[in-house]
């Protein structure tokens, strides 16, 4: 047998009892009518050719399920076979359905469409590889242009094959080598048959099938509110996509952790890393636009709750000074809990800069003044618990008074009448004043 008409070990083989079978299958779509004009319309041609891949896909109408085959119809005379084995015993096709498969060849000695079942993993023979096949590969190792890894090497059919980096996985992969020595499920992509042979095969087409696959059967089990484990896929600016068992969801900054979590990479490394496994919460399912929202913090014990056991309004609190801005100071009071201390509760004197008075990562005592728990802050003052300062009436260098009272007195005692004062109204009441003022006493 020459290798032009030796039979790919991923397609049937044309024994006896195969063209019994074929026989048996062309004598029953005579009898019907569907193959033979002179016995009634001919049989239309069930469904358009479709090229993909390179490769021809047809809808046909299976007539016969034999004990290793599969016989389609697609029109008039036109008979196609493929392997039962690529089917599941669960998921063999009925007699008279309509399956989409993919046109192999043309055995022109039987007069039938060799094919096989769409996706199907072909075991390669060098003499019938053409684009669009699917095909199992073994990593031999890493392709590299100048030090720099940019796709691997494969064994197909005892020929060499290339895939590029970008065709390995759906992500970008830092180290290829973690795929030597494994076998892959891969398209080929190109066949090149001058020399040994240029084969080119891809990988991303088979992961894509396979997480839409996965997705449809994710959507009948996944619901908002569920707590599922997941692994950190992709660090972005504004979060972390992870992989939830098939399917991406994205934790945003927001709902990263308690703590305020600043945009950038940078930031969202320090509370998860690529590839680390964490819990997560489903915080919203859009399957339409193809959007899962994640939250990590949702899983864990809000350190503001777990403060207020502690930390009531009137009371005193140590923190660690963790940010200064223009308006004030925020102070770490607990794990993942911030108050604020206002420019305005930092001292009794007037403060002009917040960096006067405080430092980051000093040590303070304050008074809680305020518990917002919808908003969840913290008003807090340092100054609170300061002691009030001395103030000094009519005192001082040049001044006449003598007493120096400390400041924080009531109205009553600033207006209470002492000896200086009624003197001083005395002579007041006898001064006499010149610019049109009038009788002094008066006032």
């Amino acid at each position: 047998m020459t290798p032009e008409s030796a039979p790919s070990p991923s397609n049937p083989v044309i024994t006896a009892e195969m063209h019994a079978e074929i026989e048996a299958a062309m004598k029953e779509l005579e009898q019907s009518g569907a193959a033979d004009p002179s016995k009634g319309k001919p049989g239309a041609i069930r469904g358009p050719r479709v090229i993909q891949s390179g490769r021809e896909h047809r809808h046909g109408k299976v007539v016969s399920i034999g004990p290793s085959d599969i016989f389609v119809e697609f029109g008039p005379k036109e008979l196609g076979i493929l392997p039962r084995m690529q089917y599941p015993d669960d998921q063999l096709p009925a007699k008279d359905s309509m399956i989409e498969v993919v046109i192999d060849k043309y055995e022109t000695s039987e007069s039938v469409f060799i094919c096989s079942r769409p996706g199907a993993v072909q075991k390669a023979a060098w003499e019938f590889l053409e684009a669009g096949q699917v095909i199992e590969a073994r990593v031999t190792g890493v392709a590299t242009k100048e030090t720099k890894q940019v796709g691997l090497e494969l064994e197909v059919a005892g020929h060499a094959a290339f895939m590029p980096a970008g065709q390995v996985s759906l992500d970008h992969v830092k180290d290829l080598s973690i795929f030597v020595g494994e076998k892959m499920k891969a398209t080929v992509v190109r066949v090149e048959r001058s020399g040994r042979g240029n084969i080119v095969l891809s990988r991303r087409d088979q992961l894509i099938e396979e997480r839409k696959q996965i997705a449809e059967e994710l959507k009948k089990s996944l619901a908002e509110g569920q707590t599922v484990a997941g692994t950190v896929r992709k660090i972005m600016d504004f979060g972390a996509f992870v992989d939830i068992g098939g399917v991406d969801g994205l934790i945003h900054i927001s709902d990263l952790s308690y703590d305020r979590v600043n945009f950038g990479a940078k930031h969202v490394e320090k509370y998860v890393k690529e590839g680390q496994q964490v819990s997560v919460r489903i915080l919203k399912l859009d399957w339409e636009n193809k959007r899962i929202g994640l939250g990590l913090k949702q899983t864990q014990s809000d350190p503001f709750s777990m403060a207020l056991n502690t930390v009531v309004e009137g009371g005193e609190v140590s923190g660690r000074v963790t940010k200064l801005a223009e308006f004030g100071a925020f102070v770490e009071i607990g794990p993942g809990v911030e108050g604020l201390v206002h420019i305005s509760e930092l001292d009794h004197k007037r403060i002009a800069r917040v960096e006067d008075a405080v430092k980051p990562d000093e040590i303070i005592r304050a008074k809680v003044l305020k518990i917002d728990k919808d908003n969840r802050r913290v008003s807090l003052s340092i100054k609170a618990l300061k002691p009030l300062p001395e103030v000094t009436i009519g005192g001082g260098p040049g001044g006449r008074g003598k007493d120096k009272k400390p400041a924080g007195r009531s109205v009553e005692e600033i207006k209470k009448e002492t000896p200086a004062l009624r003197r001083m109204r005395e002579k007041a009441k006898n001064m006499k004043f010149q610019g049109g003022l009038g009788d002094i006493s008066r006032f």
